[in-house]
């Protein structure tokens, strides 16, 4: 059984690829690819649009602090955690149709808390939009949670951004909780205070929105070949700066939602 889901049609659709992070592998608008793509020697960090749960961003040296107890989390990018723990790892499809699919996966061993996620993804191909939703739950403590979206968007194209602060990085390139306002790029930066909804300007003329409840941006538009505007429901080192707990009996929800104009 294939592992890829697709959704919509070639003119317009998405597929979701359940092995690797459930994660949007393909989004097809007017028959052409705006996601970066597999390759064999792809990072699983470097491609698709992918969740990123419990966390997003850096972590920094991969520790945090709950509840008066110091957590190690396993380092995958140099000193630090970065991105989460479900990203690499197969999903299960619980409901499925041909607009439509729900994947759930556990936080896994690589978490200090148990916990689980779902992943829910429809597609509306007379609007020309793919709505995402995350939903982490916490299911015998207390545990800190965050999540977010990586979209690795295929150049040539553009960003059409506007905020009123962004975060300053320090020498390990990870916000120190001071805001400013936003420098001009090329960035790998956090920011907050969205004036206007992202937009990814294709060179073909498409214009595609980045729509989400989450109220933190990751701009990365240093590589030649993407640009990539990640919704995350707080910073990078988020469990330090700005930590948001969830309890058993309550979840963390957000939603991005790409839209083709």
């Amino acid at each position: 059984m294939s592992h890829e889901i697709h959704l919509g049609g070639a003119l317009f659709g998405c597929s979701v690829d359940a092995l690797h992070g459930a994660r949007l592998s393909s989004l097809r608008i007017d028959a052409r690819e705006r996601l970066v793509t597999h390759t064999n020697n792809a990072r699983s960090t470097a491609w698709g649009a992918y969740p990123m749960v419990p966390f997003a961003g850096r972590v920094r040296h991969g520790r945090f602090t709950h509840e008066g107890a110091t957590h190690q989390l396993t380092r995958n990018f140099g000193d630090h955690a970065i991105h989460g723990t479900v990203f690499d790892v197969g999903w299960s499809t619980i409901e499925q149709s041909s607009a439509h699919v729900v994947l759930v996966a556990s936080l896994g061993a690589r978490w200090p808390f148990a916990g689980s996620v779902t992943h829910e993804i429809q597609i509306d191909t007379s609007e020309r939009s793919v709505t995402c939703t995350l939903t982490v739950h916490a299911t015998s403590s207390s545990m800190p949670a965050q999540v977010g979206w990586h979209p690795w968007f295929v150049r040539p194209a553009t960003l059409q951004i506007a905020f009123s602060e962004m975060y300053v990085r320090d020498d390990e390139h990870i916000p120190n909780g001071r805001r400013v306002t936003p420098t001009s790029g090329p960035w790998d930066d956090c920011f907050v205070g969205a004036e206007r909804t992202p937009v990814v300007q294709f060179d073909d003329g498409v214009r595609l929105h980045v729509e989400s409840d989450c109220d933190h941006w990751v701009i990365y538009d240093m590589p030649q070949h993407a640009l990539c505007v990640e919704p995350q429901s707080g910073p990078p080192d988020g469990f330090t700066l700005d930590p948001h707990i969830i309890t058993p009996g309550t979840s963390l929800q957000r939603t991005m939602k790409l839209i083709a104009r």
